[in-house]
Formats: C-alpha cells, structure tokens, sequence
C-alpha cells in the first residue's frame, strides 16, 4: 500500500482501528502519534497524514500537496477475459495510468465471462483500487460494460470526447503496421484508443467494424499473448510513444 486512500467524507474523520488501513498504518509502517503517512483523498488531492492519536480509532490531520498523478489520456477496450484474469487486468491498468477501460463482449469470447459478478460484488472497482494505491495515484479509471463490440464502438463514435483520440486496435492475424511505429515523433497526441480483443481475437466482422469506424490495424510481433498481457505490454508501449514514461 504505497498510499492511503480515503472519500472526501472519510479524509475528515477518525479512522477505526479495525480498517484494513489502519493496520496497514500501525502494523506495517509502524507509525506512532506524531508521525506522518502518505495519504489521498480518491480522485482528489494527494498529501501528507499527521496522526493524533491511536486507540479505538486513529485520529490524523492532512495537507494536501500534489493532484495525486491524473491519469493519462489512453483508453482501452478489451474483449472480455476469464474473470480470474481480468482481476489481474483491472489492477494493472490503474496501476498504468489508463483514464478508461471498457469491457465488451466478443463473437469468440465465451459468453460465460461477462456473467461474473465481479463487477455487481465490488470487486472490480476494488482490483482498480489496488492497482492505484500501487500507483501512489489517487485517480481511478472509469469501468465501461458492453454487451457487443458494435455497442462499445457505437458509444465512442457518438461521444465528443473521443472525437480527437487516435484509434488502434491490436491484430496479430493482418496487422497494417507495428504498433510501435503508428505513432510520428512530430505527431501531437492528444489521446488513444486502444483495442484488444478476447482469448480467440477478432472475427473477420469485427474487423470490418473497426476499419469503418477508423481504427488502424497493429501488431506486436509474431507471439500470441494472453489478453491481461497484451493489455499491460500495449498500454506500455503506447504511454512510452505518447511521451508519458519519460
């Protein structure tokens, strides 16, 4: 836990000692009264804690100091993975940075994946929770659900904040370019959206539904990559040509 995250509400009021946080607080860093830690309010203000005191609860001050790493403008749709894998994605995709994700369905997914209840039990949003504390960030992308890619892409093609994102989307079967090379280094990059598709990849349809909705077909080389890491290796590939790991 690289940073403790709290709700507007909870920043202003004493933290139970039963909290994971506070035994986070006092049983891995060993924190005493007068001592500080690294705290946050989510999508907020990141700071410094001062603790108070500490019996039934821990009562704490703090300064907010930095915007808590805003995330980048790269957005990704993925095609729906087998849940224990998508844990996995979520998490590390808000430790990246990534400022959305949408989930579709896919015509070669298994249809079983998007029956988890990941999403209704909270453990999603919690994944994406984690991987922010392991960020030391205090933004947490937003989550999308789609029944279909034609959905997903119908939602972006009539949203006006996507207008201006360069569109790609990942194919390992008739790539038009790598992806490393779709980006120009005097090309300004205002934002990406980036798609992966499930275990079995695209459909032929599919395919056609990006190319006339402007996405550019790229590849990462010849290996086939499990979707989780396809994901993270794009992601890093494309916040490094958007000159954001710097």
């Amino acid at each position: 836990m690289n940073i403790c995250l709290f709700t507007q509400e909870e920043i202003k009021k004493p933290l139970p000692i039963q909290d994971e946080r506070a035994e986070h607080i006092i049983k891995i860093l060993h924190k005493k009264v007068g001592e500080t830690f690294t705290a946050g309010i989510i999508d907020g203000k990141a700071g410094t804690a001062k603790i108070q005191s500490i019996g039934e609860s821990i009562t704490f001050t703090f300064e907010p100091i930095t915007d808590g790493k805003t995330l980048f403008p790269l957005i990704m749709i993925v095609g729906f993975p087998r849940p224990i894998q998508l844990k996995r994605l979520l998490r590390d995709v808000a430790a990246l940075g990534l400022s959305e994700i949408h989930l579709t369905g896919t015509e070669l997914g298994e249809k079983s994946y998007m029956q988890s209840k990941l999403v209704e039990d909270g453990n999603a949003q919690k994944m994406l929770l984690d991987g922010t504390v392991q960020a030391a960030s205090t933004h947490i992308p937003k989550l999308f659900l789609h029944k279909n890619l034609n959905e997903c892409l119908h939602y972006i093609q009539n949203n006006e904040d996507y207008a201006k994102s360069q569109k790609i989307t990942l194919d390992n079967v008739n790539p038009d370019c790598s992806l490393s090379s779709v980006f120009t280094k005097s090309e300004k990059i205002d934002s990406v959206i980036a798609a992966i598709g499930s275990e079995r990849g695209w459909t032929d349809s599919e395919r056609n539904l990006f190319s006339v909705n402007d996405f550019t077909k790229c590849g990462m080389g010849q290996r086939i990559m499990r979707t989780e890491t396809a994901v993270t290796v794009a992601g890093s590939i494309i916040l490094d040509r958007m000159g954001f790991l710097n």
